[in-house]
């Protein structure tokens, strides 16, 4: 079946491109510095030293690119990363201003080629807050300034002759052609849209076009408190190109357990890009975690793979160690640490959400 072209242009993938997975190799992980009090209301110093643990865990095994609104914070930042034990060499501060700091949807989303020559590129996917707020047009020009700092072609993600927007957040890979990705992010036709007009074949030629993707998975919803409407990575990730570790919520009077249940019904019937079917782990929730009375999107799914360690989120929960222990199986390569995210989570996001990996 020929797939319909999302611009006039040649596409990443028409060139060769497709999106690495997260294990693959990375030259640097890239951050945004926290200082927006909204994301954090009375937690922002607490933040900063999360964000010094993160580097001193990630440094070791890659250079560390931190987005700062200038250089007087770049200084204030470089001083929180040397109390927090990090080294101050493996880190870059970029003064590129920004909205938030949640640079897995705002940031660079790299793809790689390997012939005529290895190349790396930047497909900007037209970041706009999520569909929900209004302030992102500093957040949505980073993949630009990357792309210039790091001269790296910038691909202009487009369809139907309007931007397409997506996050990555929203989309995971293995690394050999299939995408996973939820119908409650992207197809809800009321909620969110950020696509308007856009169907699920839409959505699989456009993610064909620009990450490689030839094979779509869809599940079908996230937790609670997700003020994402439903990104993937709080849900369902890939361990490797034929495992996936999947969130389950046990408690069936718990909000979650409905529509938790259902990927969990979806999922038998997936099929990777082979054809074979992936090998699903399971994955617990912790207990609820509310701020104000708002339940917030607290998952074990929201790690990071670095390069020298797989990053969990862990929230003051006996599920922390069940959790650590799966990943720790999963992934018998690295080795796995978990940061404290209480605080974290209450920006409504966690550790997978402020990183964004640049493939070696």
């Amino acid at each position: 079946m020929q797939r319909p072209k999302p611009s006039h242009d040649p596409t990443p993938a028409e060139l060769g491109f497709a999106m690495p997975a997260e294990w693959d190799k990375h030259e640097a992980t890239w951050l945004g510095w926290p200082h927006n009090e909204t994301d954090w209301p009375g937690k922002l110093d607490a933040i900063r030293w999360v964000y010094g643990e993160m580097v001193r865990k990630i440094a070791p095994g890659e250079f560390v690119r931190i987005l700062v609104k200038s250089r007087s914070e770049a200084r204030v930042a470089s001083a929180y990363l040397r109390r927090a034990g990090a080294d101050p060499h493996a880190v870059e501060f970029v003064v590129h201003p920004t909205n938030r700091g949640w640079t897995r949807d705002s940031g660079p989303i790299f793809v790689r080629r390997r012939r005529p020559r290895p190349e790396t590129a930047i497909v900007h996917c037209h970041f706009n807050a999520w569909a929900k707020y209004t302030d992102w047009q500093k957040d949505r020009r980073v993949p630009e300034t990357a792309a210039r700092i790091l001269k790296k072609r910038l691909f202009r993600a487009t369809f139907g002759g309007k931007d397409f927007v997506v996050e990555g957040g929203g989309i995971e890979v293995n690394g050999r052609g299939t995408l996973l990705t939820t119908e409650e992010c992207y197809l809800d036709p009321r909620v969110q849209v950020r696509n308007p007009g856009l169907g699920r074949d839409d959505y699989e030629a456009a993610f064909w076009a620009y990450f490689g993707a030839s094979n779509v998975l869809w599940l079908a919803a996230g937790p609670a408190g997700d003020d994402t409407h439903g990104h993937i990575d709080d849900i369902c990730r890939f361990a490797n190109p034929t495992t996936l570790v999947l969130v389950r919520e046990t408690n069936r009077r718990d909000v979650n357990y409905r529509p938790l249940a259902e990927n969990w019904e979806r999922v038998q019937d997936l099929r990777l890009e082979d054809g074979s079917r992936p090998v699903i782990v399971p994955l617990p929730m912790p207990a609820p975690l509310y701020f104000d009375g708002v339940r917030l999107p607290a998952s074990y799914a929201n790690f990071y793979i670095a390069n020298a360690a797989v990053l969990v989120p862990t929230f003051n929960d006996p599920n922390d160690r069940v959790a650590l222990g799966i990943l720790a199986d999963v992934f018998p390569g690295r080795t796995v640490v978990g940061i404290h995210a209480v605080d974290l989570v209450l920006g409504f996001g966690s550790l997978h959400c402020l990183t964004q990996q640049q493939p070696a």
